[in-house]
């Protein structure tokens, strides 16, 4: 006897999860910015000179610390995820690289921590 499998009970292949994992991790991110943006307005702008002053006076830091210290210095938003849409925009505009990774601080110390810094041009 043959069994027939759907194709639904079949888990997606690797490189199509981590894309669902990673559209779905975009979207929670512009969702938070959104409500960022809702609650203070010019949170993105502020956000984003934070970012480069602190990569200018630091140097390369992961986005945990600089995230961390944008809320020190009042550039809250409800949710830390609001700042990935910040980082991706600097990245897309050519404002930060990233250079490197390192252990995270935070989600339970597994790596992927990004480490940015300014770009060449910003530098």
């Amino acid at each position: 006897m043959t069994k027939l499998s759907l194709i639904f009970d079949a888990p997606p292949p690797r490189k199509v999860a981590l894309a669902l994992a990673r559209a779905e991790g975009e979207r929670a991110g512009r969702r938070a910015a959104d409500r960022a943006e809702r609650m203070t307005d010019g949170f993105r702008e502020a956000a984003a000179a934070f970012i480069l002053g602190y990569l200018a006076q630091h140097g390369v830091s992961s986005g945990e610390l600089i995230t961390d210290a944008c809320k020190l210095a009042g550039i809250r938003a409800p949710d830390d995820r609001a700042m990935g849409p910040v980082y991706a925009a600097l990245l897309r505009a050519g404002r930060i690289k990233i250079v490197g990774t390192t252990t995270r601080r935070k989600g339970h110390g597994c790596r992927g921590a990004n480490l940015f810094s300014l770009a060449e041009s910003d530098a």
